[in-house]
């Protein structure tokens, strides 16, 4: 699964989603991009945009969308607080689906 990483959160944690095809937004010089231009630059590539904003799913229609968001919610965007969502976000990616947001707790 090809999974980009929001610029929100650290970009270490790229190297925790094993098995799948991670980039950065850093990487992809995509920074500053708003939620909606990101979403739309990035489906083409991107499975899933893996990002710490809990709003994005009410400011952006995933309907009709090939791409999916996975919400990671933790305490900081710290990766020490983001390494023990690391095996449920690795679930949640096993399920989910274009179209669809999962949250991770």
């Amino acid at each position: 699964m090809k999974l980009l990483i929001d610029e929100c959160l650290p970009r270490a944690l790229k190297h925790l989603f094993t098995g799948h095809d991670c980039r950065t937004v850093q990487e992809l010089r995509w920074s500053g991009k708003k939620n909606g231009d990101l979403i739309s630059v990035a489906e083409p590539e991107f499975d899933v945009l893996v990002t710490i904003d809990q709003g994005i799913q009410h400011q952006q229609n995933l309907v009709g969308r090939q791409i999916a968001i996975l919400i990671l919610v933790a305490q900081s965007n710290q990766i020490e607080d983001l390494v023990p969502l690391v095996p449920a976000a690795l679930a949640a990616l096993a399920s989910i689906g274009p179209g669809r947001v999962a949250w991770v707790e």
